[in-house]
């Protein structure tokens, strides 16, 4: 039986087995046959389908609801791999509520859309439990792309072009294939090693070789790779951390809320995670969201999430603010830190501005998730030919950098939101501009 008396400070083993195997259940159970034949069957199928136009990855919504209410999931998920290949885990971390089901015609009408991204996840959980693939290589094309990070849109653009017969090096500088999918989502969104159980499904289309603890500017350099391939996808990511200025502090306490999330993502056993009593987190998007409600998973006795705008420009979705509060997590607005108080080398407080005022937190944890920057020198001073705005490497619609031979995509890139459905999509879509800019080279 677990220790009922309160651990001070930063600990593991705050709660019982039992409590952990509940907070951390999926968040969404999924659907069985009658339930999503019962969901389906709720989809007028609309001829515009704003749902579709509202997918950044475009997956002929209407068309897989369908197929599914007339009882063929297999066929339904054809219809979501020919678009996203990673439909199941965009499927399990997409914001819907923002997408799809927000421009639903029943959410217009009665303000309870169609559950897509339930569906979706029925339709392509049937396929890879059965080990169905639907797709095949190409004949060889004597090309070979280096794909550089191994996260959602780096998959994408590796699985797209293993199908048209290009061969791929996959490089990751992780020990683990994923990207975010693997290390920086939470952890009750994504159970049962799905994500390795995706990725697995993804390179099982053969021609593609996974090179791991291989990073950009450490073990592999820009201007070889441009050398040495055909072409060159930059997916790596945003590795840099941005920091607080004056409100930040090494005191034992203040941590990177991405580094922990990946930390608790990685171990056997939640319970093995250390967490402290009272809990703040800094910022106001998906990754705020995450630290906060797994900190009150683990045991916390109080989490708040401070932000420094109003709760309107908070990036993380009305869902996913309200399953913080739901799940015992404190909103504050308005309030910008200003430092962190520490004794003897530990996290006691922080001070916010608010208004004004200064405001003063007791506390023994905070978490950074104020975003991430681009590691620009991983570029290996490329940044004076890979043009560079806003912080990410500058591209065109196709993905395309300012550099020959090289596409980007993903987070560290210019363009959609920093979401998994875009990466896969940008990932997607620069295979195809990597497929025809080699076409064209060949004659």
């Amino acid at each position: 039986m677990a220790d009922t008396a309160p651990k001070p400070g930063i600990a593991a083993g705050r709660l019982a087995p039992e409590d952990y195997r509940a907070n951390f259940s999926d968040l969404h159970p999924p659907l069985d046959s009658h339930e999503a034949a019962v969901e389906a069957d709720r989809c007028y199928f609309c001829h515009d389908a704003p749902c579709m136009n509202a997918c950044p990855t475009s997956i002929d919504i209407p068309l897989f609801i369908r197929q599914i209410s007339t009882g063929n999931a297999m066929g339904a998920a054809r219809t979501i791999f020919n678009q996203n290949i990673l439909g199941g885990m965009c499927a399990r971390v997409c914001p819907t509520e923002t997408l799809c089901e927000e421009v639903c015609v029943r959410e217009t009408a009665e303000g309870k859309p169609v559950k897509i991204g339930m569906l979706q996840r029925y339709a392509t959980d049937t396929a890879m439990a059965a080990g169905r693939q639907f797709f095949t290589r190409a004949a060889p094309s004597g090309k070979k792309i280096a794909v550089i990070g191994a996260g959602p849109a780096g998959l994408a653009c590796a699985h797209r072009l293993a199908v048209k017969g290009h061969g791929v090096d996959l490089f990751e500088a992780k020990s683990k294939t994923g990207g975010l999918s693997e290390y920086g989502i939470a952890a009750y969104k994504t159970v049962d090693g799905f994500a390795q159980a995706e990725v697995d499904y993804v390179t099982a289309i053969g021609g593609i070789t996974v090179h791991h603890g291989k990073a950009l500017g450490r073990d592999l350099q820009l201007a070889s790779l441009v050398k040495d391939y055909d072409a060159v996808f930059l997916s790596m990511g945003l590795g840099g951390v941005n920091a607080l200025g004056a409100a930040d502090a090494e005191a034992e306490g203040s941590d990177d809320a991405v580094e922990w999330i990946a930390e608790l993502r990685q171990a056997s056993d939640p319970a093995s995670v250390p967490v402290g009593r009272r809990v703040v987190v800094i910022g106001g998007g998906m990754t705020a969201v995450d630290a906060a409600v797994q900190s009150k998973a683990l045991g916390a006795e109080e989490v708040t999430i401070c932000y420094r705008g109003p709760q309107s420009r908070m990036k993380a979705s009305a869902f996913e603010q309200e399953l913080a509060q739901t799940r015992g997590v404190t909103l504050r607005t308005g309030m910008a830190p200003k430092r962190i108080i520490a004794e003897s080398g530990k996290v006691t407080g922080i001070e916010f501005d608010h208004g004004g005022e200064t405001v003063t937190i007791a506390c023994d944890q905070v978490f950074k998730a104020i975003g991430q920057t681009l590691e620009a020198r991983a570029l290996n001073g490329a940044a004076a030919t890979v043009e560079l705005a806003g912080g990410k490497i500058k591209v065109n619609a196709e993905g395309r950098t300012s550099m020959a031979k090289v596409w980007a995509g993903g987070d560290c890139a210019t363009g959609g939101d920093d979401l998994t459905v875009t990466a896969v999509a940008e990932g997607r879509d620069a295979a195809e501009s990597i497929h025809r800019a080699l076409g064209a080279a060949s004659h």
